[in-house]
Formats: structure tokens, C-alpha cells, sequence
């Protein structure tokens, strides 16, 4: 990536900026922009965001802005029918391909040998990862076989169907005292006080985490997930200091499982495992931040998605009022409709061919889930909710593969109970105010959302 003068872009300057003057997409851009002052080409963050009018060649679907302001949907439109694989020359995170559509993601996803994931390939996120061992945080999703293999398998015992049957009258109990909380008429946040406090309070019982601190999950994930903030050199330094934080409460547990009998929450199945009971502290921290970003980013933002989805789409809530029986479908038509992780991404390891297209050794290639959940060839009117779709249970919000989530089942269980218990209890959350949504092209997701419950 070429560089420019670091006197380009003064943090003094960004930090005097007006930002309640600004357009939504100025002030999208002017917080984006601050995270790539470090000497870094940030040119393509002066171009106009893409649109269904925008030259293929012009189209860089990486700008977080796209996401924050919900405009992505005709541009990955356009992507679809006119070049489902698509190259970007330009962009602040270097070229890359875009596979926009389900057959190339799954035909990518289903050879691991040949498109990587791991971290000293440039890892599973759009923005490269490090291949400084010193410096790096290897995690299990960032990792091919063997290696991926091995310490997978640690965990998956923890999301069977057989602890899902176990977990359901947890997340059942827990689900159904927080609604019965609820102010009733009275206007909250669905994000912070529904979606977050559900996700917050499961990966505390999943590690056996201390309740009264559980809270901490959240703050760690948010700045966990946050992976541009890591390039800012404000930001950054905040963003390993709650890492690190997160490692040393961490580690106290993990020393105190270490020297416990096995039990059945994730830290003591890892902690007595041959695959991660030894592991050094950074692969450690590593799948830390793992299991809590996965455990809390899917499910949060799909149950945001569940409140957004009921008040853009009312006549679908009434059938689901009037047709409990769809709640499973729904969930998943849910998921599909949010995708709340928009990309995952691979590196081809040899000169290869796909589609025909002709993809080199090194070429970055980002899978956009949130497309592909759209896919004409798969869905009918994709871009609508429809709790009666047929096929909703081929979304790929959960990838495909061997890196499909770990957790998807946990995350499918959480959002069906939810629904079910509004359900029962005839509450609908209704939209009061102006919503705001993560500005990230990783994380797709909901800041806050103003609701009031109402009964039917």
C-alpha cells in the first residue's frame, strides 16, 4: 500500500471537526478515516461511496460507511448480476475479490487447501492480519488443518445437541426474567438492555465467568471486534489494553480450572484438553477473543435484527403473531435477512481458476455473507423478510465448511427462545427513534434501537 505525508492528515485537525454539522456519511467517514491517519494512503476514502450506478471497475464495497448507513444492498445487487466475482484494484485495505454470490463462497469455503484461513496468510478478515509471531493473537478460525482441526475439536463438544438440550431450560429461565423486567409503554434501548443482556449473560454461564462481572464481556467484545481500531494510534493502544485486561482475568480462571476436575463450561474443557490445555498466551488470548466475539456479535445483532425486522416488515409480524408454529423458520429467516458477520475472507495458496475467473497465488478473496443472503438464485425477493420461506436454512451467515460456527446452534437456540417468549407473553417491540448501526464492513450490526413494548 502506497503512503502518503503524515501531515495530510492532522489528529488535531480531525478532532476539531463539527461533527453535528456534518451529513451522516461525513461524519461516517471523518470516524473511519481517523483509524487510517498513520501514514497510510487513505485517498479511497475521498471517493464517493459505490452505488447501482457506479462503474464495476469503481465499485469498493469495503467502506464501512456502506454498512453504517444501509446502502450496501443495491450496490451488492448490482455486483450479483453483473460480476458476482469482482475484482477491487483499490482500496485502503489493497486489492481484493469480492464473491458476492453462494456458489463461488461455497465452492471456495468447501477447499481449505487451497484458500486459507490462517493468520500467517493474511488471516479471515478483510484487513490482513500480522505474520509477526511476536505480536500476533493465532486463533482456531484463523488456522488450516491440522492445526484448525485439533483445537476445534476442544470446543465443539460444548454446542452438541445434546448441551443445547441441557442449556435450553437456562436460556429459557433467563429470557423469561428479563422480559417480565421490561418497562411496559415506557421507551428503552432494545440493543443494551435486550440483546446485549441476553448474549452478555450466556457467555458468562458458557465459560462459568463470575455474574457480577459479566458486563465486562461486552466492553471486551466491542473492543475485541473492532478491528480497525487497531490501526489507530489513539484507539489501538486502548484497544490492547482492554485485551490484555481481558487475558489476565482470564488466565486467574484458567489457573483455577487448570487445578480443578474437568467440568462442562468451555474454559475447563480447553484447560483439559492436549490440543489447547498448553497453549502459550498469545494463541491463549487468541481463542479468547474468539469465543467471545463469536458468542456475542451473531446472536446480539440478530436478536437487534428481530425487533428491526418486525417493524420494517409488520404484516410478516402478524403472521408470526398469529402462526407460533413458524418460530423456528423465523430465526432463521431472521439470520439471513441480518447476517451479522458481513464477510468472512481467504487467500488463495496457488494460481487457480474460479469460475473463470483467474485467481493468483496471494490474492485476497472476501466472501460477503450478507450477499450471498440475497442471492436471486437462491432466494426469492431476498431482500424481504418472509417467515413462510421454504428455503431460509440455506443461509451462509454461519459460513459453510469446516469453519462453519462453532457456536451456530447455541446462537439459533438463544433467538427461537427469545421469540417464543415475546410470543408468549404477546409483546411487540416497536421502533420510537432513529436507529444506529456499527460502522464496520466486518461486524453487521445495531448500536441502539429506542423501542417501546406493546401488546397485541
Amino acid at each position: 500500500m502506497a503512503t502518503q505525508p503524515r501531515a495530510e492528515i492532522n489528529p488535531e485537525d480531525l478532532k476539531k471537526l463539527d461533527l453535528d454539522a456534518m451529513t451522516p456519511e461525513e461524519r461516517y467517514r471523518a470516524e473511519y478515516a481517523k483509524e487510517w491517519r498513520d501514514g497510510l494512503d487513505r485517498s479511497t476514502l475521498e471517493k464517493p461511496l459505490a452505488t447501482a450506478d457506479t462503474p464495476l471497475a469503481e465499485i469498493d464495497v469495503s467502506r464501512p460507511e456502506l454498512y453504517a448507513l444501509d446502502r450496501w444492498q443495491p450496490v451488492f445487487e448490482k455486483l450479483r448480476r453483473e460480476d458476482p466475482i469482482h475484482w477491487c484494484e483499490d482500496s485502503v485495505y489493497g486489492p481484493f475479490w469480492s464473491l458476492t454470490t453462494q456458489k463461488p463462497i461455497i465452492h471456495v469455503e468447501a477447499l481449505p487447501d487451497i484458500y486459507s484461513s490462517d493468520w500467517r496468510n493474511g488471516g479471515f478478515t478483510i484487513l490482513n492480519s500480522t505474520n509477526d509471531e511476536t505480536i500476533a493473537l493465532p486463533m482456531f478460525i484463523g488456522m488450516d488443518r491440522p492445526e484448525h482441526t485439533a483445537q476445534r475439536r476442544t470446543v465443539s463438544p460444548a454446542f452438541t445437541p445434546s448441551e443445547m438440550k441441557r442449556l435450553d431450560e437456562d436460556v429459557r429461565k433467563r429470557t423469561s426474567e428479563l422480559l417480565d423486567s421490561l418497562p411496559r409503554g415506557e421507551e428503552f434501548d432494545w440493543v443494551d438492555t435486550v440483546s446485549i443482556e441476553l448474549t452478555t449473560g450466556m457467555l458468562a454461564i458458557l465459560f462459568g465467568f463470575p455474574w457480577e462481572d459479566r458486563r465486562k464481556l461486552t466492553e471486551w467484545s466491542d473492543w475485541m471486534g473492532d478491528v480497525n481500531a487497531a490501526m489507530d494510534p489513539e484507539l489501538g493502544p486502548v484497544r490492547m489494553q482492554k485485551m490484555y485486561e481481558a487475558a489476565a482475568y482470564f488466565q486467574s480462571l484458567w489457573k483455577q480450572r487448570k487445578a480443578s476436575e474437568p467440568g462442562p463450561d468451555l474454559l475447563s474443557m480447553m484447560a483439559h484438553s492436549d490440543a489447547l490445555g498448553e497453549m502459550d498466551d498469545r494463541n491463549f488470548l487468541g481463542n479468547i477473543t474468539l469465543l467471545i466475539v463469536g458468542g456475542n456479535d451473531t446472536t446480539r445483532n440478530t436478536m437487534s435484527a428481530y425487533a428491526y425486522a418486525l417493524n420494517q416488515f409488520p404484516e410478516q409480524g402478524r403472521k408470526l403473531e398469529e402462526n407460533p408454529e413458524l418460530v423456528a423458520n423465523a430465526g432463521q429467516e431472521i439470520i439471513r435477512w441480518q447476517t451479522p458477520l458481513a464477510h468472512m475472507r481467504r487467500t488463495a495458496m496457488e494460481d487457480t481458476e474460479l469460475f473463470g475467473k483467474q485467481i493468483k497465488k496471494g490474492d485476497k478473496l472476501v466472501m460477503w455473507y450478507l450477499s450471498a443472503n440475497r442471492d436471486e438464485e437462491v432466494f426469492d425477493d431476498g431482500h424481504l423478510i418472509d417467515f413462510e420461506r421454504g428455503n431460509a436454512r440455506r443461509q451462509l451467515a454461519f459460513g459453510y465448511g469446516i469453519h462453519r460456527c462453532v457456536g451456530a446452534r447455541l446462537a439459533e437456540l438463544q433467538i427461537r427462545v427469545l421469540i417464543e417468549e415475546m410470543a408468549k407473553r404477546r409483546l411487540r417491540p416497536e421502533i420510537t427513534g432513529e436507529i444506529e448501526r456499527v460502522n464496520s464492513n466486518f461486524v453487521h450490526g445495531y448500536k441502539k434501537m429506542p423501542v417501546k413494548l406493546a401488546s397485541y
